[in-house]
């Protein structure tokens, strides 16, 4: 009986962990590319007042 609650337990464990780990991926992802897109809005407005 213990082996089979802790079997499910870890189970459930690493399910969790699983879900977790793609939402860290794809708020990185997400963050990469706000931040790439603020960085070229910046050289943009920097190129259009400089010329």
């Amino acid at each position: 009986m213990k082996y089979i609650l802790s079997l499910l337990l870890t189970l459930v464990f690493l399910s969790g962990c699983a879900a977790t780990w793609n939402g860290v991926k794809e708020d990185t992802t997400n963050s990469v590319d706000w931040t790439k897109s603020k960085v070229n809005q910046g050289a943009n407005y920097i190129k259009e007042k400089t010329e």
